[in-house]
């Protein structure tokens, strides 16, 4: 057999084998058998497709660089291939490598390796699947010896790494409780991420009496100047590293705005230098010894007098001794006692003028031997004869006339904020404008506009009422708000309803429950047509408010609203019901043929009319309702109106149009006037009244009037 005959022969077996495929059969290629191999030829087990260049996981978009070949045979020889992947998409094709299908194939069978770029399909595709089928071919020009494998992989997509949201913890409000009025209080918490993502975007809100407090969003500090006694706050915290929200934390702590004054002093903490001490709350010399215990309160060397000699222990020489506070020659004797208390050599005076015994000059003298100040008076005639700027002590309170600011007066000394009085016996010795504090407040009376009332220190709107008494401190034309709506009793027209502040028509009904509020003749709308039931002649029905020709039928309904011998026109010729019924009875007059007929005819239609009339006004429970309770405005107004028949037309056979007989007038009821409505209201309660003319007073219970 010749070669080109076998080659022909072999064409038509892989015609009938590969069917559809022909066309990427043989060694220009071929599809679809990537993981079933090609049929027309031997499988050989040792034939072992293998693939290079493949991830364990792709990333989505990527390119990668594949090559691919088989083993198991010589390396030499023919060969073929398809490669098929599930998804994604090829480039850069190697030699003898095309595209056919969306799948690879060889374009000639001269080599048994090949390559391509794969590329990455697109986030969220999922594992992809690699099929692969390698012939070796022996170049004989037939199937014999010629033998294929098949082998498939599986990468799976790589998918981006999950974030760990942040935790705040350790939540804490400093200070926290009850927190006096002028204080500000600051939150602290714990931010941690285990990827050490840095805080980026954490919320912070704040909340007051349960309210979102925007304003002070994602703020660690909330000032004094945002707090309100009786307050309560609290915080929550959602922690962000930039990325990712972390739990809402609550802070365990909250904060009560309060007016603290702990120790009852009538000085708040945030004022008191000694918030729990009531006896105390002003360190004027800021030594930690408050005013009223320290024996010296402006001089912050000194706080105790134990001898009371006024001058204190530290600067005493004798802190126990009254009669001594110093040794000035430090003999060991003081002054008062030693009668030469600046020199050490003497103590002793014999003759009792001043000079001791060792140095005195005129031991025999006992009136003056020494000048020691030099003031040009002697020792013994000068109260202070070691002080040249003091000579007299005119109270002997041994304080100099020339240092005493009361020389005069022995219970005073000093007068620290040079009011004229002394601190002694100044309430508040540091303050010039204040010297009393008759209720004992810690207000001074100049600064005290309730200086005798210990409950009360300002009157902001000068009204003569305190502060703390008053409903409205800022406003001097009102002090209470009895009803609690806001309003001050002096502006609220209704102060003990809490519901009403404001009568605009000054009817006696606020303008809340008024459904007219700048109208004085009207407060009901019974039936919510915008016109009240005073002026309204249909007040409980909503589609009719005016009766012009007073016939008992609204304007709305009536096609003559101001004829009040008409409402009706059937035929809708512009001629009423009656005017039309009476011309065609004037004009069947001269047919005394069919008078009788028209006499049976116009008593049936009587009847039915009347039937009708009663049947109209009978309840849904066919008993007669009461007029008075359909249309009271009608009836407390006197208006009746007697029935009149309307127009009726009687057919006879086939529709032969006979005439009428004059309708015969049914007897009108006697009109008995009905008291007519003096005034309209609503309680608080919802109870519509009315008082009318004649003295007796009405209410609605929902279906009629009842005289109360």
């Amino acid at each position: 057999m010749s070669p080109y005959f076998r080659a022909f022969a072999i064409s038509l077996l892989l015609l009938a084998v590969s069917g559809a495929n022909l066309a990427d059969a043989n060694s220009s290629g071929k599809t679809g058998s990537a993981s079933s191999g090609c049929g027309c030829h031997a499988t050989d087990a040792m034939i072992a497709p293998t693939m290079t260049g493949l991830p364990t996981t792709y990333t989505p978009g990527l390119t990668y660089a594949l090559s691919w070949t088989g083993s198991g045979m010589s390396s030499t020889g023919e060969g073929g291939f398809n490669l098929d992947a599930s998804s994604g998409s090829w480039t850069n094709l190697g030699t003898r490598v095309k595209i056919s299908n969306g799948e690879l194939t060889h374009s000639s069978d001269l080599q048994r390796s090949w390559s391509a770029d794969w590329i990455a399909p697109s986030p969220g595709s999922g594992t992809v699947t690699f099929d692969l089928a390698v012939l070796y071919a022996n170049g004989a020009n037939g199937n014999s010896g010629d033998n294929w494998g098949t082998n498939s992989w599986t990468v799976s997509e790589e998918l981006p790494p999950q974030n760990i949201p942040p935790v705040a913890s350790d939540l804490r409000l400093t200070p926290n409780g009850d927190v006096a009025v002028d204080q500000s209080f600051t939150l602290s918490y714990t931010y941690s991420d285990d990827e050490s993502d840095p805080e980026s975007g954490t919320q912070i809100r704040w909340f007051s009496n349960g309210n979102l407090r925007t304003a002070f969003n994602d703020l660690m500090t909330i000032p004094s100047s945002a707090t309100s006694v009786g307050d309560t706050w609290t915080v929550k915290v959602t922690p962000k590293d930039g990325i990712d929200f972390g739990n809402t934390e609550d802070c365990p702590d909250s904060v009560n705005i309060v007016d603290i004054d702990s120790d009852g002093d009538g000085t708040l903490d945030g004022n008191d230098a000694f918030p729990d001490d009531p006896n105390e709350d002003t360190d004027s010399d800021s030594d930690g010894v408050g005013d009223n215990a320290d024996a010296f309160p402006n001089d912050a060397g000194e706080t105790v007098d134990s001898d009371s000699d006024g001058v204190g222990d530290n600067s005493d020489a004798f802190p126990n001794d009254a009669s001594e506070t110093m040794d000035s020659d430090m003999d060991g004797v003081g002054d008062n006692a030693d009668a030469f208390p600046n020199d050490a050599s003497e103590t002793v005076d014999s003759d009792m003028d001043g000079v001791g015994d060792n140095s005195d000059a005129f031991p025999n003298d006992a009136s003056e031997t020494m000048d020691s100040d030099m003031d040009g008076v002697g020792d013994n005639a000068d109260v202070f004869p070691n002080d040249a700027s003091e000579t007299l002590d005119s109270d002997m309170d041994g304080v100099g006339d020339n240092s005493d600011a009361f020389p005069n007066d022995a219970s005073e000394t000093l007068d620290s904020d040079m009011d004229g009085v002394g601190d002694n016996a100044d309430a508040f010795p540091s303050d010039a404008n204040e010297t009393l504090d008759s209720d004992m407040d810690g207000v001074g009376d100049n600064s005290d506009a309730f200086p005798n009332d210990a409950n009360e220190t300002l009157d902001t709107d000068s009204d003569g009422v305190g502060d703390n008494a008053d409903a409205f401190p800022e406003d001097a034309s009102e002090t209470m708000d009895s009803d609690m709506d806001g309003v001050g009793d002096n502006t609220d027209v209704f102060p003990e309803d809490s519901s009403e502040t404001l009568d605009s028509d000054m009817d006696g009904v606020g303008d809340n429950a008024d459904a007219f509020p700048v109208d004085a003749t009207e407060t009901v709308d019974s039936d919510g047509d915008n016109v009240g039931d005073n002026s309204d002649a249909f007040p409980n029905d909503a589609n009719e408010s005016a009766d012009s020709d007073m016939d008992g039928v609204g304007d709305n309904a009536d096609a003559f609203p101001n004829d009040a011998s008409e409402t009706l026109d059937t035929d809708g010729d512009g001629v009423g019901d009656n005017a039309q019924l009476a011309a065609e009875l004037a004009a069947a007059e001269d047919d005394d043929d069919n008078m009788m007929l028209i006499i049976g005819i116009v008593a049936f239609v009587i009847i039915a009319a009347l039937a009708g009339v009663f049947f109209m006004r009978r309840g849904s429970n066919g008993i007669v309702e009461d007029k008075e309770k359909e249309f009271p405005q009608t009836l407390m107004a006197g208006q009746f109106k007697a029935f009149q028949p309307t127009h009726v037309e009687a057919q006879v056979g086939m529709g032969a149009q006979q005439p009428v007989a004059p309708v015969q007038p049914v007897a009108q009821p006697t009109v008995v006037a009905e008291p007519a409505v003096v005034q309209q209201w609503t309680d608080a309660n919802g109870n519509t009244w009315r008082s009318m003319d004649n003295g007796t007073t009405l209410w609605w219970n929902g279906t009629d009037w009842q005289q109360a």
